[in-house]
């Protein structure tokens, strides 16, 4: 992973109105303009929106096959999340990450803290969505060492044990 690398996500992902009714409640989220067909379409939006947390979690979702899977040791939190426009029942939602920057971590060896910035576009490709995180991952030179014939990839009881196989390019 290098400042600069652009990953778009594909396949999207449809919005339904199961999704949005299921993740609502889920979360104990009373808002109508979720739930309440009647009541939303007397809104500026004429109908429900999808809840903006599925759409975060989401689109955070579809970046894991490409730069999380494997590689991330810790989310670090969001800096910053915004939803410029709604994403209705039916929308499909598409993903890109862009890594903003990166550092080795001064206390953790063998990780690092990588910058990420996750945006969404509808099938129009307007942006839906924006967030960017900070996570901790490993270097690739913890991925290299964990998957050496003797490394600790094949002892799970030690605690260098990394898990997974990254990709070529997908450590810090």
């Amino acid at each position: 992973m290098e400042v600069g690398d652009r990953y778009l996500h594909r396949p999207g992902r449809t919005a339904t109105e199961a999704d949005d009714v299921q993740f609502t409640t889920l979360t104990m989220n009373g808002q109508p303009l979720h739930l309440d067909a009647a009541w939303a379409a007397t809104q500026p939006f004429g109908q429900r929106l999808m809840n903006s947390m599925w759409t975060l979690s989401t689109l955070v979702g579809l970046s894991t096959w490409q730069v999380t899977l494997g590689t991330l040791v810790a989310n670090l939190g969001f800096q910053e999340v915004t939803f410029p426009a709604p994403v209705f029942h039916g929308d499909t939602l598409y993903g890109e990450t862009n890594v903003l920057a990166k550092r080795v971590s001064a206390s953790r060896p063998g990780q690092g803290i990588v910058t990420l910035e996750h945006v969404g576009r509808n099938q129009d490709g307007v942006v839906v969505a924006r967030a960017v995180r900070a996570g901790l991952f490993w270097t690739r030179e913890a991925h290299e060492a964990a998957e050496a014939p003797d490394g600790p990839a094949h002892d799970p009881a030690s605690p260098g044990h990394a898990g997974g196989t990254p990709d070529a390019g997908e450590g810090t």
